[in-house]
Protein backbone atom coordinates (compact mmCIF):
# COMPACT_ATOMS: atom_id res chain seq x y z
CA UNK A 1 0.00 0.00 0.00
CA UNK A 2 3.42 2.38 0.33
CA UNK A 3 2.60 3.38 -3.35
CA UNK A 4 -0.83 5.77 -2.46
CA UNK A 5 1.38 7.20 0.59
CA UNK A 6 3.04 10.26 -2.27
CA UNK A 7 -0.83 11.31 -2.65
CA UNK A 8 -2.12 11.64 0.64
CA UNK A 9 -2.54 15.73 2.06
CA UNK A 10 -3.24 14.28 5.88
CA UNK A 11 -0.17 12.03 5.84
CA UNK A 12 1.76 14.80 4.31
CA UNK A 13 0.96 17.21 6.79
CA UNK A 14 1.72 14.47 9.61
CA UNK A 15 5.25 14.03 7.77
CA UNK A 16 6.07 18.13 7.44
CA UNK A 17 4.38 18.67 11.31
CA UNK A 18 6.91 16.16 12.46
CA UNK A 19 10.05 17.45 10.84
CA UNK A 20 9.60 20.88 11.70
CA UNK A 21 8.81 20.21 15.80
CA UNK A 22 11.51 17.47 15.56
CA UNK A 23 14.20 19.90 13.53
CA UNK A 24 13.08 23.01 16.25
CA UNK A 25 13.47 20.69 19.49
CA UNK A 26 16.84 20.00 18.14
CA UNK A 27 17.89 23.54 17.97
CA UNK A 28 16.89 23.76 21.72
CA UNK A 29 14.66 26.95 20.49
CA UNK A 30 11.13 27.22 22.49
CA UNK A 31 8.18 28.03 20.43
CA UNK A 32 7.97 31.20 21.46
CA UNK A 33 11.87 32.09 20.70
CA UNK A 34 10.61 30.85 16.80
CA UNK A 35 7.66 32.56 16.58
CA UNK A 36 9.41 35.83 17.38
CA UNK A 37 12.53 35.18 15.33
CA UNK A 38 9.85 34.30 12.43
CA UNK A 39 7.52 37.27 13.08
CA UNK A 40 4.54 34.95 13.98
CA UNK A 41 2.08 34.06 16.11
CA UNK A 42 2.50 31.59 19.11
CA UNK A 43 -0.49 30.27 17.78
CA UNK A 44 0.64 29.46 14.03
CA UNK A 45 3.30 27.85 14.87
CA UNK A 46 1.46 25.56 17.42
CA UNK A 47 -1.28 24.98 15.14
CA UNK A 48 1.43 24.14 12.53
CA UNK A 49 2.90 21.67 15.00
CA UNK A 50 -0.07 20.14 16.19
CA UNK A 51 -1.35 19.47 12.30
CA UNK A 52 -4.52 21.76 13.33
CA UNK A 53 -2.98 23.91 9.80
CA UNK A 54 -0.90 23.43 6.92
CA UNK A 55 2.55 25.41 5.94
CA UNK A 56 2.77 27.46 3.15
CA UNK A 57 6.60 26.57 1.26
CA UNK A 58 7.71 29.84 2.02
CA UNK A 59 7.34 29.86 5.61
CA UNK A 60 8.65 26.20 5.50
CA UNK A 61 11.32 27.37 3.87
CA UNK A 62 11.79 30.21 6.79
CA UNK A 63 11.31 27.93 9.82
CA UNK A 64 14.17 25.33 7.84
CA UNK A 65 16.73 28.08 7.27
CA UNK A 66 16.39 28.92 11.51
CA UNK A 67 16.33 25.45 12.35
CA UNK A 68 20.05 25.35 10.41
CA UNK A 69 18.45 22.37 7.74
CA UNK A 70 20.94 22.47 4.78
CA UNK A 71 20.40 19.25 3.09
CA UNK A 72 18.76 20.34 -0.08
CA UNK A 73 17.08 17.15 -0.78
CA UNK A 74 15.25 17.23 2.52
CA UNK A 75 14.75 20.62 2.02
CA UNK A 76 12.73 20.06 -1.51
CA UNK A 77 11.49 16.49 -0.16
CA UNK A 78 9.79 18.59 2.63
CA UNK A 79 8.28 21.62 0.70
CA UNK A 80 6.87 19.12 -1.84
CA UNK A 81 5.31 17.65 0.70
CA UNK A 82 3.86 21.14 2.11
CA UNK A 83 2.60 21.45 -1.37
CA UNK A 84 0.53 18.12 -1.19
CA UNK A 85 -1.24 18.82 2.22
CA UNK A 86 -2.46 22.57 0.68
CA UNK A 87 -4.00 19.77 -2.21
CA UNK A 88 -6.76 18.26 0.44
CA UNK A 89 -9.48 19.99 -1.03
CA UNK A 90 -8.64 19.33 -4.26
CA UNK A 91 -8.08 16.04 -4.16
CA UNK A 92 -11.10 14.84 -1.75
CA UNK A 93 -14.02 13.89 -4.07
CA UNK A 94 -16.83 16.43 -3.23
CA UNK A 95 -19.70 14.18 -2.25
CA UNK A 96 -17.18 13.29 0.55
CA UNK A 97 -16.69 16.51 1.87
CA UNK A 98 -20.43 17.08 1.78
CA UNK A 99 -21.19 14.45 3.52
CA UNK A 100 -18.92 12.52 5.45
CA UNK A 101 -17.09 13.61 8.97
CA UNK A 102 -13.96 15.56 9.17
CA UNK A 103 -12.68 12.51 11.35
CA UNK A 104 -13.55 9.97 9.10
CA UNK A 105 -11.75 11.65 5.69
CA UNK A 106 -8.67 11.77 7.36
CA UNK A 107 -8.81 8.40 8.42
CA UNK A 108 -9.09 6.86 5.39
CA UNK A 109 -6.29 8.72 4.13
CA UNK A 110 -4.04 7.40 6.93
CA UNK A 111 -6.20 4.06 6.42
CA UNK A 112 -4.20 4.31 3.12
CA UNK A 113 -0.83 4.52 3.98
CA UNK A 114 -1.43 1.96 6.77
CA UNK A 115 1.38 -0.38 7.70
CA UNK A 116 -0.96 -2.24 10.43
CA UNK A 117 -4.18 -0.95 12.52
CA UNK A 118 -5.47 -2.36 15.81
CA UNK A 119 -8.96 -1.62 16.50
CA UNK A 120 -11.79 -2.02 19.38
CA UNK A 121 -15.25 -2.33 19.16
CA UNK A 122 -17.14 -2.79 21.94
CA UNK A 123 -20.75 -2.62 20.52
CA UNK A 124 -20.83 -3.77 16.86
CA UNK A 125 -19.25 -4.94 13.72
CA UNK A 126 -16.98 -2.14 12.57
CA UNK A 127 -18.55 -0.29 9.37
CA UNK A 128 -15.84 -2.08 7.16
CA UNK A 129 -16.52 -5.55 8.15
CA UNK A 130 -20.60 -4.53 8.21
CA UNK A 131 -22.35 -6.98 5.74
CA UNK A 132 -25.06 -4.45 3.40
CA UNK A 133 -28.11 -5.64 5.70
CA UNK A 134 -26.28 -4.45 9.22
CA UNK A 135 -25.11 -1.41 7.05
CA UNK A 136 -29.08 -0.48 6.17
CA UNK A 137 -29.71 -1.67 9.92
CA UNK A 138 -26.71 0.59 11.57
CA UNK A 139 -27.37 4.12 9.27
CA UNK A 140 -31.28 3.36 10.23
CA UNK A 141 -30.36 4.57 13.86
CA UNK A 142 -29.74 7.90 12.98
CA UNK A 143 -32.91 8.55 11.77
CA UNK A 144 -33.61 11.86 10.18
CA UNK A 145 -30.13 12.96 11.46
CA UNK A 146 -28.93 11.91 7.93
CA UNK A 147 -30.29 12.61 4.47
CA UNK A 148 -30.59 10.45 1.70
CA UNK A 149 -27.31 11.74 0.03
CA UNK A 150 -25.38 11.34 2.89
CA UNK A 151 -27.12 7.46 3.60
CA UNK A 152 -25.92 6.88 0.46
CA UNK A 153 -22.24 7.96 0.78
CA UNK A 154 -21.62 6.24 3.77
CA UNK A 155 -22.30 2.84 2.02
CA UNK A 156 -20.32 3.53 -0.61
CA UNK A 157 -17.53 4.52 1.33
CA UNK A 158 -17.99 0.77 3.85
CA UNK A 159 -17.69 -1.06 0.71
CA UNK A 160 -14.86 0.90 -0.73
CA UNK A 161 -13.01 0.22 3.22
CA UNK A 162 -13.85 -3.10 3.45
CA UNK A 163 -12.39 -3.52 -0.46
CA UNK A 164 -9.27 -1.50 0.77
CA UNK A 165 -8.81 -2.78 4.22
CA UNK A 166 -9.59 -6.41 4.19
CA UNK A 167 -9.72 -7.64 0.68
CA UNK A 168 -7.26 -6.62 -2.16
CA UNK A 169 -4.05 -7.54 -2.41
CA UNK A 170 -1.56 -5.47 0.12
CA UNK A 171 -4.17 -4.83 2.46
CA UNK A 172 -2.50 -3.82 5.69
CA UNK A 173 -2.30 -6.10 8.91
CA UNK A 174 -5.77 -5.92 11.09
CA UNK A 175 -6.38 -6.79 14.46
CA UNK A 176 -10.03 -6.70 15.84
CA UNK A 177 -10.74 -6.28 19.46
CA UNK A 178 -14.35 -7.33 19.62
CA UNK A 179 -16.34 -7.39 23.07
CA UNK A 180 -18.35 -10.48 23.68
CA UNK A 181 -21.39 -7.96 24.70
CA UNK A 182 -21.22 -7.01 20.88
CA UNK A 183 -22.32 -10.36 19.76
CA UNK A 184 -25.25 -10.47 22.12
CA UNK A 185 -26.58 -7.64 20.18
CA UNK A 186 -29.00 -7.85 17.67
CA UNK A 187 -28.95 -5.48 14.45
CA UNK A 188 -31.27 -6.08 11.98
CA UNK A 189 -33.58 -9.33 12.27
CA UNK A 190 -31.89 -12.67 13.81
CA UNK A 191 -31.05 -13.27 10.17
CA UNK A 192 -29.45 -10.11 9.25
CA UNK A 193 -27.17 -10.84 13.04
CA UNK A 194 -26.56 -14.72 12.02
CA UNK A 195 -25.53 -13.46 8.83
CA UNK A 196 -23.19 -10.47 9.86
CA UNK A 197 -21.53 -13.31 12.31
CA UNK A 198 -20.85 -15.71 9.23
CA UNK A 199 -19.56 -12.75 7.35
CA UNK A 200 -17.12 -11.59 10.15
CA UNK A 201 -16.35 -14.97 10.76
CA UNK A 202 -14.93 -15.63 6.89
CA UNK A 203 -13.27 -12.85 7.12
CA UNK A 204 -11.27 -13.56 10.47
CA UNK A 205 -10.26 -16.45 8.19
CA UNK A 206 -8.42 -13.91 5.92
CA UNK A 207 -4.29 -14.06 6.53
CA UNK A 208 -4.00 -10.29 7.10
CA UNK A 209 -7.23 -10.59 9.58
CA UNK A 210 -6.96 -11.16 13.30
CA UNK A 211 -10.05 -10.97 15.69
CA UNK A 212 -10.22 -11.53 18.90
CA UNK A 213 -13.36 -11.48 21.54
CA UNK A 214 -12.43 -10.09 24.94
CA UNK A 215 -15.03 -11.88 26.81
CA UNK A 216 -17.33 -10.61 29.21
CA UNK A 217 -15.76 -10.75 32.50
CA UNK A 218 -12.64 -9.30 31.39
CA UNK A 219 -13.74 -6.21 29.24
CA UNK A 220 -15.75 -4.47 31.87
CA UNK A 221 -12.47 -1.45 32.31
CA UNK A 222 -11.86 -1.85 28.67
CA UNK A 223 -15.72 -1.18 27.36
CA UNK A 224 -15.29 2.42 28.81
CA UNK A 225 -13.22 3.70 25.83
CA UNK A 226 -15.58 3.16 23.43
CA UNK A 227 -14.74 2.49 19.93
CA UNK A 228 -11.35 3.53 18.54
CA UNK A 229 -8.83 2.39 16.33
CA UNK A 230 -4.67 3.13 16.16
CA UNK A 231 -3.25 3.13 12.91
CA UNK A 232 0.20 2.46 12.15
CA UNK A 233 2.39 4.37 9.35
CA UNK A 234 5.84 3.03 9.97
CA UNK A 235 8.04 1.31 12.37
CA UNK A 236 8.43 3.66 14.76
CA UNK A 237 5.68 3.64 17.12
CA UNK A 238 3.88 5.79 18.89
CA UNK A 239 5.25 8.54 17.08
CA UNK A 240 4.51 6.80 13.45
CA UNK A 241 1.05 5.90 14.47
CA UNK A 242 -2.22 8.15 14.68
CA UNK A 243 -5.44 7.50 16.66
CA UNK A 244 -9.24 7.46 15.65
CA UNK A 245 -11.92 7.63 18.26
CA UNK A 246 -15.61 7.55 17.30
CA UNK A 247 -18.76 8.17 18.93
CA UNK A 248 -22.34 8.13 18.29
CA UNK A 249 -22.41 11.95 17.11
CA UNK A 250 -18.68 12.81 16.45
CA UNK A 251 -15.16 11.22 15.89
CA UNK A 252 -11.43 12.55 15.73
CA UNK A 253 -8.16 12.08 14.62
CA UNK A 254 -5.47 12.60 17.84
CA UNK A 255 -1.95 12.54 17.08
CA UNK A 256 -0.59 13.38 20.29
CA UNK A 257 2.19 10.71 20.98
CA UNK A 258 1.73 10.16 24.82
CA UNK A 259 -2.63 9.50 24.31
CA UNK A 260 -1.73 7.69 21.08
CA UNK A 261 0.44 5.42 23.28
CA UNK A 262 -1.68 4.99 25.82
CA UNK A 263 -4.29 3.36 23.60
CA UNK A 264 -1.71 1.30 22.15
CA UNK A 265 -0.67 -0.36 25.41
CA UNK A 266 -4.62 -1.15 26.77
CA UNK A 267 -5.27 -2.32 23.69
CA UNK A 268 -2.19 -4.85 23.65
CA UNK A 269 -2.62 -5.52 27.02
CA UNK A 270 -6.64 -6.82 26.36
CA UNK A 271 -5.31 -8.21 23.18
CA UNK A 272 -3.52 -10.78 25.59
CA UNK A 273 -6.50 -11.18 27.67
CA UNK A 274 -8.96 -12.15 24.71
CA UNK A 275 -9.89 -15.68 23.93
CA UNK A 276 -7.47 -16.94 20.82
CA UNK A 277 -8.46 -16.28 17.56
CA UNK A 278 -9.64 -20.11 16.92
CA UNK A 279 -11.57 -19.75 20.17
CA UNK A 280 -12.88 -16.57 19.10
CA UNK A 281 -14.09 -17.84 15.84
CA UNK A 282 -15.64 -20.45 17.39
CA UNK A 283 -17.99 -18.72 19.79
CA UNK A 284 -18.93 -16.42 16.74
CA UNK A 285 -20.44 -18.82 14.69
CA UNK A 286 -21.72 -20.57 17.78
CA UNK A 287 -24.03 -17.26 18.23
CA UNK A 288 -24.72 -17.23 14.57
CA UNK A 289 -25.58 -21.07 15.21
CA UNK A 290 -27.54 -20.14 17.86
CA UNK A 291 -29.67 -17.32 16.45
CA UNK A 292 -30.64 -19.55 13.25
CA UNK A 293 -31.89 -22.21 15.49
CA UNK A 294 -34.22 -19.65 17.37
CA UNK A 295 -35.37 -18.57 13.74
CA UNK A 296 -35.87 -22.10 12.77
CA UNK A 297 -37.70 -22.80 16.45
CA UNK A 298 -40.06 -19.75 15.96
CA UNK A 299 -40.63 -19.19 12.02
CA UNK A 300 -42.67 -15.58 11.90
CA UNK A 301 -40.31 -14.03 14.79
CA UNK A 302 -37.73 -12.88 12.64
CA UNK A 303 -38.35 -9.27 12.09
CA UNK A 304 -35.48 -6.26 11.38
CA UNK A 305 -35.37 -4.31 14.78
CA UNK A 306 -33.08 -1.09 14.67
CA UNK A 307 -31.55 -3.09 17.55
Amino acid sequence: MSAARDDLPAVSRRRVRLALRAARERTGLSQSEVAKKLGWSLSKLQRIELGEVTVSPTDLRAALTMYQVTDEARIAELVEEARTARRERYLTPPEHRDHLPPGLLQLMQFEMAATSIREYQPTMVPGHLQTPATAEATLAWYGANLSDDQRRVRREVRLDRRLRLIEQDGAPEYRLLFDESALWRRVGGMSTTADQLDDLAASASRPNVHVRVLPMDDGAVMGMFGAFAVIHLGDDPPDDAVLYRESYTRDEMVEDSPEVQFHMDVFERFWKQSLDENASRALILARAFDLRARIAREPGRDQDKGS
